[in-house]
């Protein structure tokens, strides 16, 4: 599909803003959800459905259900479970499954934008962080499609000992303000300078930039998150953030 480029006015924004921001911090963060915002694909939910086909772990019965079910009663309950099931296999296995798994969905819809986005902000000796609601592991399989590597994917995980994941939460769980107090964490108490999300999971994260938050948008009116889509989108109009609409 071919999405839609920013208009002159969103880079002219972007520029301006990087150019002042450049000359009064050393290195500025920017923050960035994954899923829906560099890329028009949920490569949590496209992992978990690697892991179903090829049976590679221990699943309940209808597994995907499974996880729908949990999530509509506790979304932060059920994307810790994601990366729960990968308990018992090394880190680096998980690892080669979900560049495995990017590259049996190829060609990922990657927003070109995006990427010409964060090019521009590493050019400018900015710091990028993705911080997604997804299992780390199953985002840091996409990174390099966006220049970037695994060290700037913040995620949900279990604690990891010798090699091998356990059930063990390891950190915030990544989701509405989980994601500020993740980012926070691994920048030493720094807020981001630019964020950019596509559903109201990335309020909080948008919410938290000093000077410019990106809404983006993409869903068809009968996907499923498009109403939420929405909603950001309306926050966006009513508070002056920057928004795009990529079909």
């Amino acid at each position: 599909m071919k999405y839609k480029d920013y208009s002159s006015d969103v880079w002219a924004t972007i520029n301006n803003t990087l150019d002042q921001v450049s000359r009064q911090q050393d290195q500025p963060i920017a923050a960035f959800d994954a899923d829906g915002t560099l890329w028009d694909i949920d490569l949590g939910e496209t992992f978990f459905h690697y892991q179903i086909d090829r049976k590679l772990v221990a699943l309940p019965a209808s597994p995907f259900e499974h996880y729908e079910n949990m999530k509509a009663q506790d979304p932060r309950k059920a994307y810790l479970w994601l990366a729960q099931i990968c308990q018992g296999k090394s880190l680096a296995e998980v690892q080669d499954w979900a560049k495995a798994a990017v590259k049996a969905a190829a060609p990922i819809p990657v927003f070109n934008e995006q990427k010409k986005l964060i090019q521009l902000l590493l050019s400018k000796g900015v710091k990028v962080y993705v911080i997604t609601a997804s299992v780390k592991w199953a985002v840091e399989g996409g990174a390099d499609l966006v220049g970037l590597s695994h060290d700037n994917i913040i995620g949900v995980e279990t604690e990891v000992q010798d090699g091998i994941i356990t059930d063990k939460q390891k950190g915030v769980i990544t989701y509405r303000q989980g994601k500020v107090e993740a980012l926070l964490q691994k920048t030493g108490g720094k807020l981001p300078f630019l964020a950019s999300g596509n559903t109201m999971g990335d309020f909080n994260l948008l919410e938290s930039a000093t000077h410019l938050r990106l809404a983006i948008s993409a869903a068809s009116r009968d996907d499923k998150i498009f109403k939420t889509e929405k909603e950001l989108a309306d926050h966006a109009d009513q508070n002056g953030w920057l928004h795009h609409r990529f079909i």
